[in-house]
């Protein structure tokens, strides 16, 4: 049984999770990028790594993000292996009057890299420097979010910083201004050829005087005849043209770039004072040439409408049909204005339309379609209250059927739950991937687990069920019965300290079509003590001091990494049953991933100013 949106959505209170761990036909997975019980998940000098798309080659990309202060230069002698805890991450500010610092970095990793089975292994964009490169200061954030089968990947860039002299007689604090000729634009690269996605709109005009903005582009999905899916902007926001004005007007005492700058940047709050009208986009990359074609937006605004209107491409199949999102006036009422799920399909004479993806008005707030295989089948997520509280709800839609639905499978029970649950990928045999929550407790975070859903079968499975014990950091005592492996590492203090490994798949990113799932996972690290200038605390003996609980056990927390899971040739999923943890780590915040990636960009608020 499924629940379709067109019926009420029951309203269950369900127990604690026991549920998960019920048997599955589901095929038997193992993790086949574990170094001694570790991931290679991210690159060196960054905590936190991502995979996010992987191709028919098993061929990935992925982010790495937070670059850390501590190297092995802080220690004496460089005697220690830095990845033995969590080191704290570079802070990075978003000022006019500080040398830009990049926090993200792309890679790629291949089950026959050249470096190594599954290594993440640094890819350049932009003139990018790898994180571990402590001699230069890199300016250029970088991000992958799709590869295809030929190996062009896509995603988006930064323009390198620029600076000017500060050249004020009076209260001059600093000597330098900085700023970049654009905040982001979309990217394709296949070997080293680097084919940028130009937005249609990069200039502000007004009178006799010309702006270069830069605009903005991202590239979010990439299939296999070279058509690449994303976004773009076509015009400035009202309250954004307002802002260029200042800067050109005689109020303004920064140099015209670095006020447009200062504008481009985020605020507290996270929003930019320089927005654009932002529109789904495609390019067409032939002979390293790309061609650019806009996408319709779900609405036609009144000539005097000063709202940001937005809609962005997510996902594409091999068929150039596209999914996404855009701003929409439901049932064509204006005063219902909402961002909703939708596809963007070719006519009988090549044009592409847009199409809507149904929902009902009063019960869903907002939805995103994120992938669409080659038979059409759609899998998103749509926003809506349940039991009292907006949770997120995965759905899959026929777009070849013209009195579709969109459909909400069962996850852990026979009825909808209020588990939160996103799909991020559909390969064409109908598997789907993505993620669930995995805790009922309504007033606190809820921690969050990689799903498999198989629609043939409509079989819902929590990803870490299906893993094989090895995979989860057990091993075979003497006795042949499972226990967590135990990592041994030595503190600043001369002791030996143990903790339990632990490794828990928290995303499905995307799936190919022999079942390669590649993703996220956490996995369990040590903290180290620092001194109140946030510098670690280094013991008599040259090594690192970790933080320890009252029994004088290391202090753990969960940190992400790339994580890749393959069909096992052999073994079972691991059934092993364990009591709650004994009180030897801290998670830390760590069940509960903030998915900044959960779209190349952030969905950009309107502004009505």
């Amino acid at each position: 049984m499924k629940s379709k949106l067109d019926k009420a959505l029951s309203l269950v209170a369900l127990g604690v999770l026991g549920v998960l761990n019920s048997a599955h036909a589901a095929p038997v997975y193992e993790i086949v990028n574990l170094d001694n019980y570790d991931l290679l998940g991210t690159l060196e000098g960054t905590r936190n790594g991502y995979a996010l798309g992987v191709n028919a080659n098993d061929e990935l990309v992925g982010i790495s993000k937070g670059k850390k202060k501590l190297s092995t230069s802080d220690v004496e002698d460089g005697i220690i292996d830095i990845e033995d805890g969590i080191a704290p991450e570079e802070t990075i500010t978003y000022s006019i009057t500080e040398a830009i610092v990049a926090n993200n970095f792309v890679f790629t990793a291949a089950q026959n890299g050249a470096a190594g089975a599954w290594l993440p292994t640094f890819d350049s964009i932009n003139g990018a420097t790898p994180p571990s490169d402590t001699a230069v200061i890199n300016s250029v954030d970088t991000f992958y979010y799709g590869i295809n089968d030929a190996g062009v990947k896509v995603g988006n860039m930064t323009a390198p910083e620029k600076k000017v002299e500060n050249t004020a007689t009076t209260n001059v604090a600093d000597d330098y201004w900085y700023y970049r000729d654009y905040e982001f634009r979309g990217i394709a690269k296949l070997g080293d050829t680097e084919i940028p996605l130009i937005p249609p709109y990069t200039q502000f005009v007004k009178d006799d005087k010309t702006v270069e903005l830069g605009g903005w582009s991202a590239a979010s999905a990439v299939n296999n005849n070279n058509l690449v899916a994303g976004y773009a902007s076509t015009a400035i926001s009202k309250y954004g043209s307002d802002r260029v004005s200042y800067c050109l007007g005689t109020d303004n005492t920064l140099p015209l770039d670095v006020c447009v700058q200062r504008e481009q940047y985020p605020n507290a709050s996270g929003t930019r004072n320089i927005q654009y009208q932002t529109r789904a986009y495609v390019w067409q990359i032939d002979n390293n040439i790309a061609t650019g074609t806009e996408l319709p937006l779900g609405l036609t605004p009144d000539k005097d409408n000063t709202f940001t209107f937005t809609a962005q491409a997510v996902g594409l199949n091999n068929a150039g049909v596209a999914v996404g999102r855009s701003h929409i006036y439901r049932y064509g009422d204006t005063k219902n204005l909402r961002q909703d799920a939708a596809y963007w399909a070719k006519d009988a004479n090549g044009e592409y339309q847009y199409h809507w993806i149904p929902v009902r008005d009063n019960e869903v707030l907002s939805s995103t379609a994120y992938a669409i295989n080659d038979n059409g089948l759609v899998v998103g997520s749509y926003r809506s209250y349940l039991q009292g509280y907006a949770r997120d709800k995965f759905f899959y839609y026929d777009s070849t059927q013209a009195d579709a639905v969109i459909v909400t499978p069962n996850d852990f029970a026979a009825k909808t739950s209020d588990l939160s649950s996103k799909a991020k990928s559909i390969n064409n045999k109908g598997q789907v991937v993505g993620y669930i929550e995995t805790t009922y407790d309504k007033e606190k975070p809820r921690p969050k687990a990689g799903f498999l859903y198989d629609k043939p079968t409509d079989e819902f499975s929590n990803l870490n069920t299906l893993l094989t014990c090895e995979s989860k950091g057990y091993e075979k005592n003497s006795d042949g019965n499972w226990t967590r492996h135990q990592v041994e590492i030595q503190d600043g203090s001369g002791k030996q300290l143990q903790y339990n490994a632990d490794i828990v798949v928290v995303e499905g990113a995307s799936i190919n079509e022999e079942g390669t799932i590649v993703g996220t996972a956490f996995i369990r690290k040590p903290a180290y003590q620092f001194d109140k200038d946030g510098k670690v605390i280094i013991g008599d003996n040259g090594l690192p001091l970790f933080e320890l609980n009252g029994n004088g056990d290391p202090v753990t927390a969960y940190i992400p990494r790339m994580v890749v899971l393959k069909p096992a040739t052999s073994g079972e999923a691991c059934t092993v049953k364990e009591n709650t943890d004994t009180g030897n780590y801290e998670r830390k915040g760590a069940a509960t991933l903030a998915w900044l990636l959960a779209l190349p960009l952030v969905w950009f608020r309107r502004r009505t100013r």
